[in-house]
């Protein structure tokens, strides 16, 4: 206990510590994402003019086909990324923190094959129940689906980790693994019976897409997003503390359960609603927080924020490619996302095993 006390010390003065160049960070990391939605805007098979801003979306009927585009899709589509992604940059610096695991991500807690499974579950087993809804309805059935599917995997991930090892977040993570590996084998079995069509959306629901955007999507998860941010501002301090071990962590004082649980709550919240407004996009929960690491350092309360913008940043250039490469078609947007965070999570993995040989 005499050796724990110092090492606490250092790291509770660390988390004290003014930092003089967090403000220039952010502010670069702020150009990047108004130079990067500008592109976003810009680029596309219409053509944006100066006129075209003018136009302001109050003049529906007066507007051009080209101010529509701009202020009818573009624009809510890139606030719904910049969310989105602000979200799973988020949720993976949460869920690293809390199983101080580098390799952790909201994926790992099976919110993401919930959701699928739900999904699935809905478009095929209760298809007929789907399509008898008014049409209005059904665009938001699949959100609805989605997001209830992510909670009662957090809520099943709970209560098996309380049941099987209660307050081991190793057990928590193992059980997670265990949830996600028999969600997928429902969508396993919902794309075994699927017809042609069923199959079509279940797979393109799976791989990714934000082109189904609106005001109403990006408001909901904008505001989302700043009501759990200033949640996870709450609880950095107490995830500094975790990191020193969860008996550092309760020597001064800190609820390592209850911590765990508001942690693990609003993880399952970010996925649940980025997962229900564009589908499984893989990757971006683990790139964004090593990359905000190497910008700021390890410390969670200059952490999240720039894991925030770096995940929105992502997710803004991942979607710019699959809207524009293809032009007139889209590709989904998870597959771009899984080709840049592949050989990342290899490099990552690489680098892990180093350093547990020089240990």
């Amino acid at each position: 206990m005499s050796a724990l006390g110092p090492a606490l010390s250092n790291r509770l003065a660390t988390v004290r510590r003014p930092w003089p160049r967090h403000a220039a960070t952010m502010g670069a990391l702020l150009a990047a994402l108004v130079l990067a939605s500008l592109m976003a805007l810009h680029l596309g098979a219409v053509s944006i003019s100066p006129s075209d801003w003018l136009a302001g979306p109050w003049q529906r009927d007066t507007a051009t086909a080209s101010a529509h585009v701009l202020w009818q899709l573009r624009l809510p589509r890139v606030v719904l990324t910049l969310s989105v992604g602000a979200a799973l940059g988020l949720a993976g610096t949460l869920c690293q923190a809390l199983f101080r695991n580098p390799m952790a991500e909201p994926g790992l807690l099976g919110v993401t094959s919930g959701a699928a499974a739900a999904v699935a579950l809905t478009l095929t087993l209760f298809a007929g129940l789907h399509m008898a809804l008014p049409a209005q309805a059904r665009l938001w059935v699949t959100p609805a689906v989605g997001f209830i599917g992510a909670l009662a995997v957090c809520m099943a991930l709970q209560r098996l980790s309380r049941w099987l090892a209660p307050g081991s977040i190793a057990a928590l993570l193992l059980c997670g693994l265990a949830l996600q590996a028999m969600t997928f084998a429902w969508v396993g079995l919902c794309s075994f019976l699927a017809n042609d069509d069923q199959l079509r959306a279940i797979n393109f629901w799976t791989l990714g897409s934000l082109a189904g955007a609106t005001w109403t999507m990006a408001a909901v998860m904008a505001t989302a997003v700043l009501l759990l941010g200033s949640g996870a501002r709450a609880l950095a301090p107490q995830l500094n503390a975790l990191a020193l071990g969860e008996a550092a962590a309760a020597h001064v004082g800190i609820d390592v359960d209850r911590l765990r649980r508001r942690t693990i709550t609003i993880v399952a919240l970010l996925a649940a609603l980025a997962v229900a407004w564009c589908g499984s996009i893989g990757f971006i929960g683990l790139m964004a927080p090593h990359l905000a690491r190497q910008i700021v350092g390890a410390d969670l309360r200059r952490l999240w924020p720039t894991a925030m913008m770096t995940g929105a940043l992502l997710l803004l250039m991942a979607d710019t490619l699959a809207r524009t490469l293809a032009v007139p078609a889209e590709i989904p947007v998870g597959v771009f996302s899984a080709l840049i965070g592949a050989p990342w999570f290899l490099l990552l993995l690489r680098t892990t095993v180093r350093r547990m040989g020089s240990a």
